[in-house]
């Protein structure tokens, strides 16, 4: 890995802190909720549509999202690393054959559907995408607790340590004044 994908990596790993981005692919339907800056006020919005494209790698990673709205068709390009993303929700699986679905740009009504992408066995893809995304969830939540347990196990170490470093101290003081008292006491009996 060269120095420019090496600090590429760092800064996706420092944007998406946090934040899982969900695997997805052109013909998923997605809801993508973005921080929209308005004057000082800060509110999140979401964009409902089907990901027509993904382009790019890295930091360089953008993909399409095409939604009718008021029976015109908008697309808006994101990208997928972004502190604008609050989050990425796959809504469902399409299938599709085509890395570019360019042409439901012409197509309206039943024949700009795509397909749903199921697994076959019963479960549809995005309630096993849903399931994925969830254990992550909780090993990341477990691997949180765990640092913070040890973070916690470590302050009541150093605070007994301390208290046992004060507390030696202070026998040591005592120790020297009482040694510092008997000789004069000897001298004066």
């Amino acid at each position: 890995m060269n120095m420019i994908e090496q600090l590429e990596a760092e800064e996706v790993a420092r944007v998406t802190a946090g934040k899982t981005i969900p695997e997805f692919s052109p013909g998923d339907t997605l809801s993508v909720n973005v921080r929209i800056k308005e004057g000082d006020r800060e509110r999140v919005q979401r964009y409902e549509g089907v990901c027509i494209a993904r382009a790019g790698q890295g930091l360089n990673e953008n993909f399409t999202v095409r939604k009718i709205s008021f029976g015109e068709g908008v697309e808006r390009v994101f990208p997928v690393v972004s502190p604008m993303i609050e989050s990425i929700e796959v809504k469902r699986k399409g299938r599709v054959r085509r890395a570019k679905l360019y042409y439901l740009r012409d197509r309206r009504g039943k024949s700009a559907r795509i397909a749903e992408r199921t697994t076959g066995h019963g479960m549809e893809t995005t309630e096993i995408t849903t399931s994925k995304t969830e254990l992550r969830r909780q090993r990341d939540a477990a691997k949180v607790a765990r640092r913070e347990e040890a973070a916690k196990e470590r302050d009541a170490a150093a605070k007994a340590k301390a208290a046992d470093d004060a507390a030696a101290a202070a026998a040591a003081e005592a120790e020297a004044a009482a040694a510092e008292a008997a000789p004069e006491g000897d001298a004066e009996a």
